[in-house]
């Protein structure tokens, strides 16, 4: 027998092919789009819907969501089960075959069992869900074929079957698996919206995103603290002043009264627009100079906060300030961009 190297066939992939591609890309498609399309006009606007029976069911479940499959069914429901857990479902996959030998303990009479199968007779599950309604989980279905075995055991059976694959020999988990997969998607949405889940919520379950970080990252977590604080009293030096500034490295000192609160700032860009037209500095203070009534932000602002004011006014510091007013940090842009709040 001969093999065919990937290299032969890039050879032989002249216009007629790349002509044939493209051809299929978009009845694939097409074919997909009208699969979705076809599970739209089965929902119904009655509050009993198969389909709002699965949300209330979902929504009620004291346990856990336990979503199964196998093969490309397999693959759909591990991401059904991903999507559940970061929107507010706690939910988790098991492996049809590993759950027949072990797994099946993870699974209680408080959880709620999404069962999928295109064919609705897949041996893998039919050999467990007659042992998880005994323990007395719910059973959701997901097939392409009401009369199933499946669907005949389940509380609520969802049908997802398409009229075709996109698969051009009409065996392949193509549409299928993708109506399946839009309509996971959309048990979902409804629940997170059932729930009230919000951007917090959704970000406290991804805290190593951008998001998490946006949402969850307060202005105490990246500020400045202790002797990293530039500050300078009212009657110091401006040469004394700058040192402080040069000492602390964020490029600008605070300006504070006897009671530790900010009454004014100086920065380094100050300095340079106060080197246009003064030559001796000896006989100023920072108080001859200073930016009187700063911008400053309370320690547990969001950082995402920070930065909208630093863009809104454009400047890079901000001055942390408690209830009562004093100095309690500093932030430098350079700080949100570190923790990657920028």
């Amino acid at each position: 027998m001969s093999v065919t190297h990937g290299k032969n066939l890039s050879k032989a992939f002249n216009v007629e092919n790349a002509q044939r591609a493209l051809e299929l890309a978009r009845e694939t498609l097409q074919i997909e789009a009208d699969a979705i399309l076809a599970l739209k006009s089965r929902l119904s606007n009655r509050p009993d819907d198969v389909f709002a029976q699965a949300v209330e069911l979902l929504l009620n479940c004291a346990g856990r969501v336990v979503v199964s499959g196998i093969g490309k069914s397999g693959h759909i429901a591990r991401k059904i089960a991903a999507t559940l857990a970061s929107t507010g479902t706690p939910a988790l996959f098991m492996h049809p075959a590993e759950a027949a030998h072990g797994d099946l303990g993870m699974v209680t009479e408080n959880d709620a069992f999404i069962a999928i199968s295109n064919s609705g007779e897949t041996s893998e599950l039919m050999a467990i869900v007659p042992l998880i309604k005994r323990m007395g989980a719910k059973l959701i279905s997901m097939t392409g074929n009401d009369a199933s075995s499946l669907a005949g055991l389940a509380n609520v059976h969802l049908n997802v079957g398409v009229a075709k694959e996109a698969c051009p020999l009409n065996l392949a988990p193509t549409a299928s698996t993708t109506a399946t997969l839009a309509l996971g998607d959309a048990l979902a949405v409804a629940l997170l919206d059932a729930r009230g889940f919000r951007e917090e919520d959704f970000a406290r379950s991804h805290p190593g995103g951008a998001l998490g970080r946006r949402l969850l990252t307060h202005v105490y977590d990246v500020m400045r603290q202790g002797d990293a604080i530039p500050a300078v009293s009212v009657n110091t030096s401006l040469s004394a002043a700058l040192l402080e500034i040069t000492k602390k490295g964020i490029a600008m000192t605070a300006i504070v009264d006897d009671g530790y609160r900010p009454i004014g700032v100086f920065t380094d860009g100050d300095l340079r627009r106060l080197l246009e037209h003064v030559q001796d500095f000896t006989k100023l203070s920072i108080a001859d100079v200073m930016h009187a009534n700063p911008r400053s932000v309370k320690p547990g602002q969001l950082a995402v906060e920070a930065v909208e004011l630093m863009e809104q006014y454009r400047i890079n510091q901000l001055l942390v300030t408690d209830a009562d007013g004093k100095l309690v940090g500093a932030l430098h842009i350079h700080d949100l961009t570190r923790a990657k709040v920028i």
